[in-house]
């Protein structure tokens, strides 16, 4: 565009200067060799305007023939390569599709027309097609070629760390990993696979400076980066808690700082503050942790961050809990707790039962059966209610890669993935809740099941059937069986409900099996 302008400029001027020259007429006379030539300044402007044009002309001519043996070499390399570079493509898409004896067939091609050391992808395509060919060999050799090429130095580590990873080495593949991630931290194969190495050994401060590389070259995002500093920080702290408490305090608040939703970092500062008779600063991290996502190592820290309060100052400190997270399970189980502790039974009862309608899992029913024991010792109900918690849906616990462990780890002992472990209920029993209104509704009379259940089973069975049933005169063993289930069904379907249940809870097995000459069998 800006040329189109000037060339209009040009010519616009030129026009310009001619009418200028029309406008005012003159005389130009010229004597050479004894002749004189009279022209006038138009006829003279034009005659010197087309003697500059065909000097130009003939210059532009004589310059085109001096470099025509150079354009036409030119021509024909540049058709070569495109050749070539159609020849890359091709095996390319082939490598990708699988195709190695088109993929291998078009790197020869391409290398024919194109030299390897203008273009670095035809070692990439001779590498992908021995890979498709089978010659793992041969392909680790072209990627340790690539080492000595700074442009091929990242394609040829990335292709030896796939090799590592598909033979099982995970000390090579670590190893090329780190080299990359040494050269570019912005590449998330080997950042990761070096931030897991370095995390494995405990090199916490070399995984600490992997994670703000990546954050400086924005591979990652600004909260994601703050969450691997915070676990980070949280494994360093819990590392240094017996070698050097002031370093571990200063990397446990700074963990919390970062995630303040994070309860191993809260639990491990607030922990490191009131051990240095903190107790204030200590109890509002606890408090800001506990608001965002109640815990149960938050509450056990909490009631318990003064060694010399009473019982009912502890009770007192889980009932403030609880107004800070009101309608929630684990503020019912932590004032359940410290109830019991207090032998306050109506508050722990009350808070127990309170926790289990709003979420009935194994804990609750435990501690339900703690108290029942501690303020009855009703055996009867301590066994029904044990019954109720082993059917019951598991407590939240930290579970990563299928792993369930009651304490928190900063990687899995199976991946070694960085922050995998969370804070959920087991997929185990999940949802098998016995504690509902649907339990109650069992027929009168239930037809025997057709598998057979084990001796054992059945005596366990008939040691908690009450005994105010009696068995039919016949004393039939199937008979006995069908009055054996329905007392189960109407024992299940009274459980159900919170009420106390009758006095005798039945005989027990030892005193069953002294009574009666043989065993009672289902079957």
């Amino acid at each position: 565009m800006i040329r189109l302008l000037a060339f209009l400029a040009v010519v616009f001027a030129l026009g310009l200067g001619f009418a200028w020259l029309a406008d005012r007429p003159g005389e130009m006379l010229v004597t050479f060799n004894g002749y004189q030539y009279q022209v006038t300044l138009m006829v003279a402007a034009v005659a010197i305007v087309a003697v500059v044009a065909a000097v130009m002309i003939v210059w532009w001519l004589i310059k085109s023939l001096w470099n025509s043996p150079y354009t036409i070499s030119r021509y024909f390399r540049v058709r070569r390569r495109d050749r070539g570079y159609q020849a890359l493509s091709t095996g390319m898409i082939a490598a990708g599709a699988g195709d190695g004896a088109l993929a291998r067939k078009k790197t020869k091609e391409a290398a024919k027309l194109i030299s390897a050391d203008q273009e670095p992808l035809i070692n990439l395509l001779d590498a992908q097609a021995s890979l498709l060919e089978g010659d793992h060999e041969g392909a680790r050799e072209k990627f340790e070629r690539m080492l000595d090429d700074p442009e091929m130095r990242l394609l040829g580590l990335r292709g030896l760390y796939l090799e590592a990873e598909r033979l099982g080495d995970r000390n090579a593949a670590r190893h090329y990993a780190g080299r990359a991630a040494a050269v570019a931290p912005q590449l998330a194969w080997a950042a990761e696979s070096t931030l897991e190495e370095l995390t494995e050994r405990g090199d916490w401060d070399g995984a600490l400076k992997l994670v703000e590389a990546q954050k400086s070259t924005r591979q990652i995002e600004r909260d994601v980066a703050n969450r691997r500093r915070a676990v980070l920080l949280t494994a360093k702290a819990q590392a240094l808690v017996d070698s050097d408490p002031n370093a571990a305090r200063t990397a446990a608040l700074e963990a919390n700082k970062l995630a303040p939703d994070f309860a191993p970092a809260a639990v491990i500062a607030a922990d490191l503050v009131i051990r240095q008779n903190d107790v204030r600063k200590g109890s509002k991290i606890l408090e800001a942790a506990w608001k965002a996502e109640p815990h149960p190592d938050i509450a056990e820290l909490y009631t318990h961050a003064r060694p010399g309060d009473a019982v009912l100052d502890r009770l007192n400190r889980a009932r403030k809990l609880q107004e800070l997270k009101r309608n929630h399970a684990e503020s019912s189980m932590a004032v359940a707790r410290a109830a019991l502790d207090a032998q306050d039974f109506a508050t722990a009862r009350r808070e127990a039962e309170a926790a289990i309608r709003m979420d009935r899992r194994e804990g609750a029913y435990l501690l339900l059966a703690d108290i029942e024991e501690a303020e009855t010792g009703d055996q009867g109900k301590v066994r029904q209610l044990l019954s109720k918690a082993v059917r019951a849906p598991r407590d939240p616990a930290w579970v990563a890669d299928g792993v369930i462990s009651e304490r928190w780890a900063p990687v899995s002992p199976v991946t070694g993935k960085l922050d995998a472990f969370t804070w959920r209920a087991p997929m185990e029993r999940l949802g098998q809740l016995i504690d509902s209104e649907t339990d109650a509704a069992v027929p009168a009379i239930t037809a025997a099941p057709p598998a057979a259940a084990p001796a054992e089973k059945a005596i366990d069975i008939v040691a908690d059937a009450p005994v105010e049933k009696p068995l039919p005169a016949n004393g039939g063993e199937k008979d006995a069986a069908v009055t054996e289930d329905v007392s189960e069904a109407e024992t299940a379907g009274r459980g159900s409900e919170l009420p106390p249940l009758p006095d005798d809870p039945g005989v027990a097995p030892e005193e069953e099996a002294e009574k009666s000459p043989r065993r009672f069998r289902l079957f």
